[in-house]
């Protein structure tokens, strides 16, 4: 029950009983991490003296949190059936994700808007969670931290902004889902997500 306890402070506490199932059956290591600018969650198969490992950031809200750890979890079931022989993101993925959001679904975990933002993202067979742009705006809705946040998006082009590590970019064109953008510290070009978070330089 101690596990139970704990998820429940990260994720919406009716769904942490069953979230506490799924470590024990599959012997899934379960970190709550600290937070990385690049990743919400993580998932490792097993290798060599370790079993299934997966990291959640610590500071999603609690229906980010549920998501991804439902995410990761679809990744451990994938591995389990077809091992490596099929892409991260693909059909055999989306299917899992699809049997192990049921549950949710039917406690009626997410409010209206996330559970659609869910649903629409799960008819797209090519989309990956983290990266499907409906549904991350639906779930940083109801982030806390409210605090004039920027994402790269609302910037116009050319706009030099710096991200939370202190280095600074000039905001260029979109390609295809992402800016491409150019680093003023060390001159690279770097793809940014549209919902980068970002403060602008005078």
């Amino acid at each position: 029950m101690e596990k139970v306890k704990v998820l429940a402070q990260y994720m919406p506490e009716q769904a942490a009983p069953l979230i506490a199932k799924w470590i024990d059956y599959f012997q899934c290591e379960f970190k709550i991490a600290k937070t990385r600018a690049t990743k919400l969650g993580d998932y490792r198969h097993p290798y060599r003296d370790k079993g299934h490992r997966i990291s959640v950031n610590f500071n999603l809200n609690h229906y980010a949190f549920l998501v991804t750890t439902v995410h990761e979890f679809a990744h451990l079931l994938t591995w389990n059936d077809f091992k490596n022989k099929v892409k991260p993101h693909g059909t055999e993925w989306k299917k899992n994700f699809q049997r192990m959001m049921v549950p949710f679904f039917d406690m009626n975990v997410f409010p209206d808007d996330v559970h659609k933002a869910i649903d629409n993202y799960m008819s797209n067979p090519a989309a990956s969670s983290c990266s499907d742009l409906h549904l991350s705006r639906a779930l940083k809705k109801y982030d806390s931290d409210k605090t004039e946040t920027l994402h790269l998006e609302q910037l116009p082009n050319n706009t030099t902004f710096k991200i939370k590590d202190g280095r600074r970019f000039t905001k260029g064109e979109r390609i295809r889902k992402r800016y491409r953008c150019v680093c003023l510290d060390d001159k690279r070009i770097y793809l940014f997500n549209p919902l980068a978070e970002v403060f602008v330089l005078e």
